[in-house]
């Protein structure tokens, strides 16, 4: 995730936050995608995990290859209690930011075109491998870190991590496995109303079970196979239930911005943050907050960042903020980062894409939607939903992202279309063969039951 929100505008109705959300809209014109990857760090030479600071070794830690990033970079630091935690373009080129086990993310700007994505991606992991070759440093493109125990991965010094981490046993069984352990890919995307918010947030939640089982990625946990083809994905059925899911109450009549901000409100707070300091009042309603009265701060009142933030700590499989997230998906390799964004923006930024999507999920029920999400993680294509087999679904549903960027035109400099992004995800539902049984097959037949090549074989 990004750097925290700093906005003290003070909320003084609930309407605020209503115009908040609204002024996310935008003209078709000038919509824009965003995408996110977190990579997995491990020392090369002996795959071992990377700590904060410098280890015994001499090998530089975190913290260096931070350093290293914003002396090649000139970006401006982010630090919390003094320790550096991140960076970012003040000139609105993106951030690089930490998950709590070390994950390395970083979070794209605004860019109009999945070529742009493809320039900003490959600039980035080059600058990111030459600093990190420095300090014997490598980058893992898989939803899970496939070796090391919860005991084994490093915690970075965040505040909000701290707070977290004491909260998440509290509320599920794999909270902390998801801090530490998981990596994904993310895509963001703009509409341009409350309608269009709705459309696009429906297809995107029913179609999310899909994307996971394309990007499935995580097939390996403490050394050995797990079981499962996204062990990420399994990870956020029993992490926190209260504030993840399907949301079903995104596909019932009446839906728009106020329900979605009824829904953000119900879910407990993690922390306020007041200049530097991050306060725990984990558990507390927000609703409280806005009138002043939350227990652990009293007189207190919210404001536009308490907000942002807020929303930050939810994890449905698709997250509104003033624009959509796509959350489903295994981090993976180049073309799998580059693929999410793609099948996205075909569905969702074409008009006649978008209908044709619905089109193809809207007879689903709540409870069908829901079945699909808990087959993917041991299933990935051959889940079924309505008796049709996801396989068969996602031809379906590639076809149309196709026809969606085929319509846009957006041309690199040797005059080809977004399509060619589709590619991987063409080759997994032609063979019906995620990334994790790929690598399932090399374990058992080629690395001797042994995961450690496979931290070359996926690496960024």
């Amino acid at each position: 995730m990004a750097r925290d929100v700093s906005d003290s505008t003070p909320i003084e109705s609930r309407n605020e936050i209503l115009e908040w959300l609204e002024s996310g809209a935008k003209p078709a014109s000038e919509f824009r995608l965003g995408t996110e990857h977190e990579k997995i760090l491990f020392y090369r030479s002996d795959l071992s995990p990377v700590p904060y600071q410098t280890g015994a070794s001499g090998r530089g830690g975190v913290r260096a290859l931070l350093e290293g990033m914003a002396a090649e970079t000139g970006w401006d630091a982010i630090e919390d209690a003094g320790a550096l935690i991140g960076l970012f373009d003040p000139e609105g080129g993106g951030a690089i930011s930490l998950e709590p086990g070390g994950q390395f993310e970083l979070s794209g700007a605004p860019l109009d075109s999945i070529h742009q994505t493809a320039q900003e991606l490959d600039a980035h992991l080059e600058l990111s491998r030459k600093v990190a070759a420095r300090h014997d440093i490598g980058f893992l493109g898989l939803g899970m870190s496939p070796k090391w125990s919860l005991a084994e991965t490093p915690h970075m010094p965040k505040s909000r991590y701290r707070i977290m981490t004491d909260y998440m046993p509290k509320v599920g069984t794999r909270g902390l496995d998801m801090m530490y352990r998981t990596g994904t890919v993310q895509a963001n995307l703009d509409f341009s109303s409350e309608a269009d918010m709705v459309r696009k947030l429906r297809v995107a939640i029913a179609l999310q079970p899909l994307a996971t089982a394309l990007f499935a990625n995580s097939p390996f946990t403490d050394g050995k196979p797990n079981g499962r083809l996204s062990e990420r994905s399994e990870i956020w059925r029993d992490t926190d239930n209260q504030r993840a899911g399907m949301l079903p109450f995104v596909f019932e009549d009446g839906m728009g911005f106020e329900r979605f901000i009824d829904y953000a409100l119900d879910i407990p707070m993690y922390f306020v943050k007041r200049g530097d300091t991050y306060h725990d009042v984990t558990g507390a309603n927000f609703r409280d907050l806005l009138a002043g009265r939350l227990a652990a701060m009293p007189g207190e009142t919210a404001t536009l960042s308490d907000w942002a933030n807020h929303l930050s700590t939810i994890f449905p499989e698709v997250r509104l903020k003033k624009y959509l997230e796509m959350r489903g998906a295994d981090v993976g390799s180049r073309d799998h980062i580059l693929a999410l964004p793609a099948l996205f923006v075909g569905l969702l930024y074409d008009d006649g894409a978008l209908d044709a999507a619905w089109d193809t999920v809207k007879g689903w029920s709540a409870e069908q939607r829901q079945s699909l999400r808990d087959q993917i993680p041991q299933l990935g294509l051959s889940a079924t939903i309505a008796g049709r087999s996801l396989r068969e679904i996602g031809r379906t549903v590639l076809a149309i992202a196709r026809e969606g960027l085929r319509k846009r035109r957006r041309l690199d400099a040797r005059g080809r279309d977004e399509t060619l992004y589709l590619g991987v995800l063409d080759e997994r539902i032609a063979t019906g063969r995620t990334a994790a049984e790929h690598w399932l097959d090399l374990y058992y037949r080629e690395w001797h039951e042994s995961v450690d090549p496979v931290f070359r074989a996926a690496a960024l």
